[in-house]
């Protein structure tokens, strides 16, 4: 059952990490664009995810690493969940029109790859128990 209650922390996290990633973007993109702003806003969802799914949805697991690499483990595995996430977007960004369409394409593509960053974060980052 912990497997069920580690994917709830980590689909909670992801809300928190939806409202900092179209915060980051719409402030991010009159200086960078729609494309460019979205990355840099999905570093700064990434972090703070990484620091939720620490606490809580992994709090019994560690990465038997220093926490800079850990940081870092978190943040190259979650690039294939982003290669996902970024396709929907830019696919979203292309098919409609609208204010709304980038924070629309930042939760199509946050669901699009959710499975895929869990199961990355559960078994190559988080991967050890603590304490053992």
């Amino acid at each position: 059952m912990r497997i069920g209650r580690e994917f709830l922390l980590f689909a909670l996290a992801g809300v928190v990490g939806f409202g900092v990633d179209v915060t980051v973007l719409y402030l991010a993109a009159p200086w960078l664009g729609w494309y460019a702003a979205r990355v840099l806003s999905f570093v700064a969802a990434a972090s703070a995810t990484w620091a939720l799914n620490r606490r809580y949805a992994f709090a019994a697991r560690h990465s038997g690493g220093s926490l800079a690499r850990e940081y870092l483990g978190y943040l190259l595995t979650m690039l294939g969940g982003a290669v996902v996430n970024y396709g929907v977007y830019v696919l979203t960004l292309h098919t409609w029109r609208g204010p709304w369409v980038p924070a629309l394409g930042v939760a199509l593509g946050s669901i699009a790859g959710l499975v895929i960053n869990f199961l990355s974060a559960r078994y190559l980052v988080f991967r050890a128990r603590r304490g053992h």
